[in-house]
Order: C-alpha cells, then sequence, then structure tokens
C-alpha cells in the first residue's frame, strides 16, 4: 500500500508487461495508475491525485474523501458486552478501547506509512489520458 495526502492506494506488478498497476482504494470514483518502478508508481499515483483534484475543482465538486472518522459496528449483545467489560475494567470508555485495539490490530497487518508517503485525499478525477498521459486515469461515479 501506498499513501498521499490522505488517499490509499493498492498496486501489483504485472510481469507480463513489466508494469506496477495501482488503484486508490476508499472510494466510490476510480483513480488508477501505473509505472515500471515503485519510485514512479509513487509519482504516478501523486499526479493521479492531483489531477482528480484539479478535475474536482474545474467541475466544481467536492473531491470524495476516502474515510471520516467513524463507523458502525453490529455485533450480538455478548461480544458486546465482553468488549464493554474489557473497557470498563482498563477504565476507558468503549469508543476509546475499540480504536485502541483496531490501532494495534492495524498495525499489525500494515506498517506504518515511511518517507514521502503520507495521508491523501481523493476525489473524482479525469483521464490521465485525456491529459496527454496514458499511464493512470480516474472516473467520476454518479
Amino acid at each position: 500500500m501506498i499513501e498521499y495526502k490522505g488517499y490509499t492506494a493498492v498496486f501489483e506488478f504485472d510481469p507480463s508487461v513489466d508494469v506496477f498497476h495501482g488503484r486508490v482504494i476508499g472510494l466510490q470514483d476510480v483513480v488508477t495508475f501505473e509505472g515500471r518502478s515503485i519510485d514512479e508508481l509513487r509519482r504516478e499515483m501523486e499526479e493521479s491525485i492531483e489531477d482528480y483534484l484539479e478535475f474536482c475543482g474545474k467541475v466544481s465538486k467536492e473531491p470524495e474523501r476516502p474515510y471520516r472518522g467513524e463507523f458502525i459496528v453490529r455485533t450480538s449483545p455478548e461480544v458486546h458486552r465482553a468488549v464493554a467489560t474489557a473497557a470498563e475494567a482498563q477504565g476507558m470508555s468503549l469508543n476509546a478501547w475499540v480504536e485502541s485495539t483496531l490501532i494495534d490490530v492495524a498495525r499489525q497487518v500494515r506498517p506504518a506509512p515511511r518517507g514521502k508517503a503520507k495521508r491523501a485525499t481523493t476525489g473524482l478525477g479525469r483521464s490521465r489520458a485525456a491529459a496527454g498521459s496514458k499511464k493512470s486515469h480516474t472516473r467520476t461515479s454518479r
């Protein structure tokens, strides 16, 4: 995974054409990019997101943001009771306990961003091909 301005992307390598293909996740809009090296892939991701943000400005549309910081979890009463009890036993609110637990698990699954990789925000974008590049593109949802 790579990040830029709050946007996160996943990528895979296609050995048949010797290219990495990436896409920004967490959006209804589609923002994709590609590169022959990890450095090129990062640059192309950044450029695709900048194109997306520029496009949104041109069409007076608010860029889509990947996450707003809250979500609802539905569970059984037994699990609800168990986590509420665990939180209270540690002197924490249920929300603080869940957040702390999620952070711990996420760190095990995904290492912290390094170097230039920063959180990114994504929105609607235009085709990079339309912008003169065939390396990446964005597509907006309706």
